[in-house]
């Protein structure tokens, strides 16, 4: 037995090649259990054994059909399995399921295994030896064996032993999932179900759910290996579940922890590894089966970096799926066509994503996730969140080049260095507080934590409300220039560009100048324009009382404005903006209770 808990290996091969028959001979059990598989000859659901090895070592043996109808019972039963007993016939050699089912092993990250020659009392088997090598590789042993003659059985055992001794727990981390294989009802004890146990261990008296759905039961025995036990840590294990019925937990749901914070999940992200004989590209919003443990699943196929995935390629998808599966990062699916045909395997990058197609960058995201570049996606993070920044450990934030403020607020370089550029230019000889957040572009909270963070760089200071630059404070002749030409210009003020023009300012610096005069209550802005405050306000009070005798439209406002169109409109916009009014087709109307102002 591993450190992590019992292994299970599965047979695979193709119909006919003496998979039962070679558990039969290495386990005295023998694995067709129903008269359909005793009257055909052949097995048809999977079947089970305890393979002892040494007195320290048991492993759990799965037998699974080898026919081609029964491909799909062939991945549930291998989904969990962490080396394989691949049985090729001497007569035969490598044949088509042979193929397919090393090919489903290969995708699920099946890799290390034992080879059975099976049949070599028939006929020498050195050919069917030399297309098992060619087919597996140099790693795994190549063992003939007759369980006629008992030919070979011996080195057979050995190699298992051999495998057994250098395999790990495929799916030992994380929390367990039971994905079910079998289920029937015994009297006196009730609902039974066996399966192979991913994860961590499950114990008797554990509060556990049956997903898809939200059905209840306690664990009230277990069993491994048919023996009786307290806790199950892997393997092949049963469950006699109290508080459900048979139909509760039908074949390819899943059992869990009730308390583990499980969010089945419809929607996964996947590297795919499309086969080379997979009939041609996969395409977008193709419809497959995926196989994820015993569970079956329709899933639509959203590809994120292209329209197509040309054969014998890889690529990320989206997968859609109908029903809700307890999937993690890392989990390994079998896809199949409506053909009946394999076509391919996918391994879980992101189980709980959103749902999105191509765009944004999606393959980019992909790839870092599937490396572990936190860095990486640290940085693709910050690049998207722009002006709004992101929260992040600050070690992570620097790994990533980001810039790196107040409060753990990180920013892309380029950004905060725009910003700094801004605020400088805005700032003079001093602003106040709201027009240096908005001098920089950034989002308040970190506008807020920049000029926090340059303030303790010494590169500005803070006085009362005010933000100002490191030296001695000076008057500022540009703000009160501003605010006179506005104020003498009334309801007719200038625009932006001719405003900078006539104060000689950059548009920064005009713009914070405004903003700080806005704040402080001596101009108004306007549709795109800004307004002397005392000004608007008499605008304001003689459209109340020529609204108060009806709606009026545009040109009547212009017309009591004295003021072409551009300024009627953008006073118009005030009056709707401070709630006086409101926009009925091409007139504004009072609004009730905006009469007495």
């Amino acid at each position: 037995m591993s450190a992590a808990g019992p292994l299970v290996l599965g047979t695979a091969g193709h119909v006919d090649h003496g998979k039962t028959a070679l558990v039969l001979a290495l386990t005295g059990r023998d694995t067709d259990r129903l008269p359909e598989e005793k009257a055909r000859g052949i097995s048809i659901a999977l079947g089970f054994a305890p393979l002892e090895l040494s007195p320290d070592r048991t492993v759990s043996l799965v037998d699974v059909p080898g026919h081609e109808r029964f491909v799909r019972h062939m991945i549930a039963g291998a989904s969990g399995v962490d080396g394989y007993l691949l049985c090729v016939a001497a007569d035969d050699g490598v044949m088509p399921q042979t193929v397919e089912h090393m090919s489903v092993l290969r995708l699920l990250g099946v890799t290390d295994g034992v080879v059975a020659v099976t049949k070599s009392d028939l006929i020498e088997p050195d050919l069917a030896i030399d297309e098992a090598r060619e087919l597996v590789g140099d790693g795994p042993e190549v063992i003939a064996v007759s369980t006629v003659t008992g030919r070979g059985m011996t080195d057979l055992r050995t190699a298992l032993t051999r495998l057994a001794e250098r395999l790990e727990r495929r799916t030992a981390s994380g929390r367990p999932r039971l994905f079910v294989d079998r289920v029937f009802s015994v009297a006196g004890a009730g609902t039974i179900v066996t399966g192979t146990l991913w994860g961590g261990a499950i114990s008797v008296g554990d509060r556990v759910q049956i997903v898809p759905g939200t059905n209840l039961a306690r664990v009230r025995g277990v069993e491994a290996h048919d023996v009786a036990v307290e806790v199950a840590s892997g393997g092949r294990v049963a469950l006699n579940l109290v508080g459900i019925e048979r139909e509760d937990a039908p074949r390819g749901s899943c059992v869990v922890r009730a308390d583990d914070g499980w969010e089945p999940t419809m929607l996964l992200d996947v590297a795919v590894d499309w086969l080379a004989d997979a009939g041609g590209p996969l395409r977008s919003r193709r419809r497959l089966q995926a196989f994820l443990g015993t569970a079956e699943v329709g899933a639509t196929c959203v590809l994120l970096e292209a329209n197509e995935l040309a054969v014998a390629d890889r690529g990320y998808v989206q997968l859609r799926l109908d029903v809700a599966v307890p999937a993690v990062a890392g989990d390994r699916l079998i896809l199949r066509s409506a053909e009946r045909r394999t076509v391919g395997g996918a391994q879980v990058i992101d189980a709980q994503p959103a749902r999105h197609g191509k765009g944004a960058g999606a393959g980019v995201r992909l790839a870092l996730c599937e490396r572990g570049d936190d860095a990486g996606l640290a940085a693709l993070d910050i690049a998207r969140a722009g002006w709004r920044g992101v929260r992040m450990d600050v070690g992570l934030a620097r790994r990533a080049g980001a810039s790196v403020l107040d409060g753990g607020w990180a920013v892309a370089s380029d950004v905060c260095d725009a910003a700094c550029r801004a605020l400088a230019a805005a700032m003079g000889d001093g602003i106040s507080a709201a027009a240096a957040r908005a001098a920089t572009g950034l989002d308040g909270e970190v506008a807020d934590a920049l000029i926090a963070t340059l303030q303790g760089d010494g590169r500005l200071r803070r006085d009362g409300g005010r933000v100002l630059p490191p030296g001695p404070v000076t008057s500022d002749p540009a703000r009160a220039n501003v605010a006179r030409i506005l104020a003498d210009a009334g309801v007719r003020p200038p625009g932006m560009v001719e405003l900078g023009e006539l104060t000689g300012l950059r548009p920064e610096r005009l713009t914070a100048i405004l903003v700080e005069l806005r704040a402080a209550g001596v101009v108004v802005s306007a549709g795109d324009l800004w307004f002397d405050a005392h000004a608007v306000a008499g605008a304001v009070g003689a459209a109340r009382r020529l609204l108060a005798e009806g709606p009026k439209g545009i040109g009547e406002l212009r017309d009591l404005w004295c003021v072409g169109r551009r300024h009627a409109l953008a006073l118009a916009a005030h009056l709707d903006a401070i709630g006086m009014t409101r926009r009925t087709g091409d007139n504004r109307v009072l609004r009730r209770g905006a009469a007495t102002g």
